[in-house]
């Protein structure tokens, strides 16, 4: 498995990233638990022994760079950065140059300089000489003083000597290079000591006085090389061919060679990436700028950090040249928990290892930077993460985050004061709706938005696909959208799962999401329009409650309404079911039906399917469970598929059985028997497990609710993860608050 690759992982929750990582090896059992339980984060004791004069701690959020391949090993990054666009960035780039082979990168020993200023020298060309020829004696003191980093293989490994000439009248300066290899410390107060060490006997040699001995953050010894070869064809997108965007890319770094002023932008940029990782592994930043800068201004002027031009096959070639000399052992590894958690994550093994993978880095960021100057402009693309760094300006909790962020898009205007207009009045509209949004859902808005329904099947999922009975009912979740006129193409707008997408006509694009939008613009004769299709889901997504046909479902009512399409529901419904082959392969129809009526039926697939609608004497109690990991219905369609194809005599009966627990579902809601009804569900969710679609996520959460009163629970939907439905007649309320207290997300929901 690659382990940097996480599809999607931005539109999870921080638990399900969390859990995600854990799956994927990177964290252990207790990494995991102090991420999630927040034990992690520096305290305010700690902070205290850290620096003078503490009053409190400065957090920054900690996101992971997904994708890298360097060297052929995959890494996961970790990235304290306040800025957005950031880990956006350096994914993205790192997951296209991964299809490229990934980085390559090489380093030197890890030298950093140690100078000692002598002055006073009465014959400058004499003290150098003597110097030189005892330089071995001055390596053996130094290394005397550290004789521990000798045994590692470190220590002093060598003597230079320059001259400065004076000024006012004054004679000449000496300057003594002591090269010490810091091994995996990142060593200033090692070759800090050293310098003092040394200054006796520098001063024995040369006749003159030690002045200041203290290190250089100019680490022109410790350098990184990292390279990226990109063809043509993976940098095609957003209306430009690959050989377009290749050329601007190379032209715009051409002006950072020879521009200072753009050279300056350009390497800042290298280092918007390189800092968060100094951040996060508890180097020291500062020090790394200084070296980058002043590397760069080492010739006759202030130059760019990178080289991109084109090699004799025609690919982008990417090269950077950086000093790095950080650590992976000292004070801050020790002192602060987060920072040793992030170097288990990174699961490095040398000083080394960690700047390389800093080198690859920085060669990202600027990739990425160059690629949107040159094509969208940096602008473009970024209005919902700069729409989410208002909101949270303005005071936007949790609870309202993303219902501000998404309003704050619609209203146009994406300021902070509008923000603090639209906090102050989601606020007050969700006082009467505190119980439910406590519980980690936002309920359905009415208004002028056009509406998919979210759905649960109480009875007959997967049997439901090879032509049996299932009921299904919509949950009071549901995706809304609305379209208007565009300027500039069409865009796909979701700021809850930061999809901001500009769709390119004739373009093939990748995921089911602008596949299915694609197919929807080409079958409603809409291609040639410019539009701006704005999804607000208040469904979550991949949790088998029917996400991907009500978002189906919501933007073609979006479009149908503004542009006067008068669709029937029939049309909506069949239309929303191609959508959904494109997402599930062989979906029953069930989701896009449930999607686009909004009402409980009983369902049949055929042509046609059998729709029974159904009335319940009273809503159905139920409670609604989230497990945190993401459902691809998709793929465990695809493995009760595959197993039927080697038995299909067993999965036969197996389907035969659900189905006849679906038709004595019915008898049981018609005469309001929901303890047979939930006995039904009990045993439906034995034969899912048969099936072997079922979780220790899902099973536990069915437990839970059984044992907190539920008549009946079970999966719902694809399972593998995502949701599951508890029948809950008597105190509903218990079963949530056992499921939260569990670390799980629950609402009550009456439904029907």
């Amino acid at each position: 498995m690659d382990q940097s690759r996480m599809p999607g992982f931005y539109k999870l929750s921080v638990p399900e990233r969390v859990n995600l990582v854990r799956e994927r090896g990177l964290l252990s059992r207790e990494d995991y638990q102090s991420l999630l339980s927040g034990q992690h984060t520096l305290s305010i004791e700690r902070a205290d022994k850290m620096i003078e004069n503490v009053i409190g701690v400065l957090g920054l959020p900690l996101g992971l760079g997904l994708n890298f391949l360097i060297n052929g090993k995959d890494h996961v990054v970790p990235l304290a950065v306040e800025e957005p666009s950031i880990v956006a960035a350096l994914s993205s780039a790192a997951k296209l140059i991964r299809e490229a082979g990934g980085f390559i990168t090489r380093s030197t020993e890890p030298i950093l300089i140690g100078q000692v200023q002598v002055v006073d020298v009465e014959n400058s060309a004499k003290a150098q000489a003597a110097l030189l020829q005892r330089k071995q004696e001055v390596i053996n003191l130094a290394n005397s003083l550290h004789p521990k980093m000798v045994a590692r293989g470190g220590g002093a490994v060598d003597v230079e000597v320059r001259i400065h000439p004076g000024s006012d009248g004054r004679r000449d300066m000496l300057v003594l290079h002591l090269l010490v290899n810091t091994c995996d410390a990142m060593g200033a107060n090692l070759v800090n000591t050293m310098c003092e060490g040394v200054a006796p006997l520098v001063e024995t040699i040369t006749g003159g006085k030690v002045f200041l001995r203290i290190l250089s953050n100019l680490t022109d010894r410790a350098l990184v090389w990292a390279q990226a070869v990109i063809p043509t064809r993976l940098l095609a997108g957003k209306g430009y061919d690959g050989e377009q965007v290749r050329d601007g890319i190379i032209l715009a770094n051409d002006l950072a060679v020879v521009d200072s002023y753009r050279a300056a932008t350009h390497n800042k940029g290298i280092m918007n990436g390189v800092d968060a990782v100094a951040l996060a592994t508890g180097n020291d930043w500062r020090a790394l700028e200084a070296a980058a800068h002043a590397y760069a201004a080492r010739g006759d002027h202030y130059t760019s950090l990178t080289r991109w031009y084109k090699d004799d096959q025609g690919n982008l070639v990417g090269n950077i040249e950086i000093p790095m000399k950080v650590g992976i052992v000292g004070g801050p590894l020790q002192t602060n928990a987060t920072v040793a958690l992030n170097h288990r994550l990174l699961k490095i093994h040398s000083a080394r290892e960690l700047a390389e993978i800093m080198g690859a880095v920085g060669l990202a960021q600027n990739f990425s930077a160059l690629r949107a100057l040159v094509t969208e402009g940096i602008q473009q693309g970024h209005m919902t993460l700069h729409a989410r760094s208002v909101a949270v300006a303005a005071g936007a909790t949790p609870e309202i985050f993303d219902t501000v962020m998404e309003r704050l898009l619609d209203s146009g205007e994406i300021k902070v004061w509008k923000a603090r207009e639209i906090v102050a009045e989601v606020r007050e509209q969700a006082q009467p709706e505190a119980h439910t949004v406590a519980h980690g859902f936002e309920p359905v808005e009415a208004g002028e938005y056009a509406t998919g329904y979210g759905k649960a099947i109480l009875l007959g999922e997967h049997a439901v696909v090879y032509g049996r009975h299932a009921i299904a009912v919509p949950v009071p979740m549901a995706i809304r959208a609305r379209a208007e006129d565009s300027r500039d193409g069409t865009w796909l707008m979701i700021p809850r799962w930061g999809v901001e997408q500009h769709l390119q006509p004739g373009s093939k694009h990748p995921g089911s999401l602008l596949q299915s939008l694609d197919l929807i613009l080409h079958r409603l004769q809409l291609t040639d329009r410019a539009l701006r299709i704005q999804v607000y889901p208040s469904l979550p997504r991949a949790n088998g409650l029917g996400g991907s046909a009500a978002l189906a479902v919501a933007v073609i009512r979006a479009l149908d309404h503004h542009c006067k399409l008068g669709l029937t529901d029939q049309q909506v419904c069949a239309l929303s079911y191609e959508c959904e082959r494109v997402a599930h392969g062989t979906p029953s129809g069930i989701d896009n039906t449930v999607a686009t009526y909004g009402q409980p039926l009983l369902f049949r697939r055929g042509d046609p399917p059998l729709i029974e609608t159904l009335a319940f004497p009273h809503p159905l109690p139920m409670v609604i469970g989230l497990s945190g990991v993401e459902s691809l219905t998709a793929r465990t369609v695809g493995r009760v598929r595959e197993a039927w194809k080697r038995n299909r005599d067993l999965y036969e009966h197996i389907f035969d059985e659900i189905d006849a627990l679906a038709l004595q579902g019915i008898k049981a809601l018609k005469a309001w028997d929901l303890a047979q009804f939930g006995e039904l569900m009990n045993i439906c969710q034995g034969q899912l497990n048969a099936l072997q679609v079922s979780s220790w996520e899902l099973e536990e959460m069915i437990q839970i609710a059984r044992d907190h009163g539920a008549v009946g629970a079970k999966l719902t939907g694809g399972g593998g993860g995502g949701a599951m439905i508890a029948l809950c007649p008597d105190d509903p309320g218990r079963v949530v608050r056992a499921l939260q207290d569990a670390g799980y997300q629950a609402m009550e929901a009456d439904i029907g």
